[in-house]
């Protein structure tokens, strides 16, 4: 039994959406459900991933925005009926894999029947940020059920807390202005590296699986230095673990790296993802069979 991956979607950002991570949140969420030609009202969790945001909002959540700006359920459930339960996680490039560990677990206890995992970052414009190299980017993972021995495995998690410097973000004023400041240190990727392979192997060890028995490996973030150091710990050339096209993107990344991996039927996937903390997860991913249902995104250009 797992939690199935039906559909992702992945928008950039246009001139139009590349100071709004709601907008480009919005409209990944509305292209993966209409190709999936599933309703909005069908969503029963929608959960944002997402970090960087328009003028660096922290409340009201930007969950319940998007499930507003999308029609999932926009009004109070009524007497006997169900809603839409939203809300907002942060976990950096790690969100998405997180979202999927949430969402598992409510399908797995039966309490919802289908979900939304949601994920953008845009810089927050009008001198609220300085240095902001992320790039436009918003991505949609919907999700649902099966009863076959398919979908998401166990998530396993590898924390670095020596390596806590290696990335941050903060807020801070600035002539009465909220700024947002980046910080990397020059060890970030080897870092990343090193507990992203640790939780890879816990992953396979968990599955009682080998590398070897892997199709794919799909990792976030995409960085060229990261890509390169988890190869070398796992083993593998560059070209079998594959990422996002835009090494740029951050949440969205893993959306992105899913959508390029161009899974087929019946094959195994190792998703991994790594970032602040430092901190690293992976979970293996078994397709369905070719008799299965499943569909995958394309990269849309925002407008």
């Amino acid at each position: 039994m797992g939690t199935i991956i039906d559909r992702v979607d992945v928008t950039s950002g246009g001139w139009r959406n590349r100071h709004s991570a709601l907008r480009l949140a919005v409209s990944a969420a509305k292209t993966c459900l209409e190709n999936a030609e599933r309703s909005p009202d069908e969503v029963d969790l929608l959960v944002n991933a997402g970090l960087y945001r328009d003028r660096n909002l922290g409340e009201p959540a930007l969950a319940a925005m998007i499930q507003e700006d999308i029609g999932a359920h926009p009004e109070d459930p009524h007497t006997g009926e169900h809603g839409t339960f939203s809300f907002d996680i942060a976990n950096g490039t790690c969100g998405v894999l997180t979202g999927l560990q949430i969402v598992d677990g409510f399908l797995r206890s039966g309490t919802i029947d289908c979900a939304l995992v949601v994920a953008s970052d845009a810089d927050p414009g009008h001198r609220m940020s300085e240095n902001f190299t992320f790039s436009a980017a918003g991505g949609a993972v919907l999700c649902s059920w099966t009863d076959e021995d398919y979908g998401l495995g166990r998530v396993h998690w590898v924390n670095d807390f020596d390596g806590s410097d290696a990335f941050s973000a903060t807020v801070g004023g600035i002539d009465s202005r909220n700024v947002l400041r980046f910080r990397e240190s020059a060890s970030m990727d080897e870092r990343y590296a090193a507990a992203a392979a640790a939780a890879a192997t816990e992953a396979l060890t968990d599955a009682c699986l080998t590398l070897a028995d892997i199709d794919a490996v799909v990792l976030a973030p995409p960085r060229p230095e990261f890509r390169s150091a988890l190869a070398r710990h796992l083993g593998l050339p560059d070209s079998r673990v594959v990422v996002a096209d835009d090494e740029h993107i951050h949440t969205a990344a893993l959306v992105a790296g899913l959508d390029a991996g161009g899974r087929r039927a019946g094959t195994r996937t190792l998703i991994i993802a790594a970032g602040a903390g430092v901190t690293a997860g992976a979970a293996v991913y078994a397709e369905l069979p070719a008799n299965g249902s499943h569909a995958f995104g394309q990269v849309l250009d925002g407008q």
